[in-house]
């Protein structure tokens, strides 16, 4: 798995994540949305394009960053999930509860969510 992070002029963040999320990776993934989610009222857009595979400790990443966003009054939207991630998101009914969008364009500014 690979994790990448750009900063924008606006202040808001894109975290792209590629390849397999599982145990043995989400790690990354958590330690990475730790250091954004330290920013006061977090703007975050996970960009899971290029997600291959997810298990439920990558989910949980994904809902701890949330509710941590929520929280310090800011967001965490997901974007751009493919055909089988979205299937999960809605599986599971995270993208119910989640802000979930057709492309990290989309997300940052908040149209088109689920």
């Amino acid at each position: 798995m690979h994790v990448s992070v750009v900063g924008n002029t606006d202040d808001s963040v894109v975290v792209t994540v590629r390849g397999h999320l599982d145990l043995d990776s989400a790690p990354v993934l958590a330690t990475t949305l730790d250091r954004v989610l330290d920013r006061p009222a977090p703007r975050i857009v996970v960009d899971l394009s290029g997600v291959e595979f997810c298990d439920s400790i990558g989910l949980s990443a994904f809902v701890v960053g949330h509710r941590r966003a929520d929280g310090a009054g800011g967001w965490l939207r997901l974007a751009a999930p493919g055909a089988w991630m979205t299937q999960l998101l809605d599986t599971v009914g995270l993208a119910g509860r989640m802000g979930v969008y057709r492309s990290v364009g989309d997300a940052l500014a908040g149209r088109d969510g689920n």
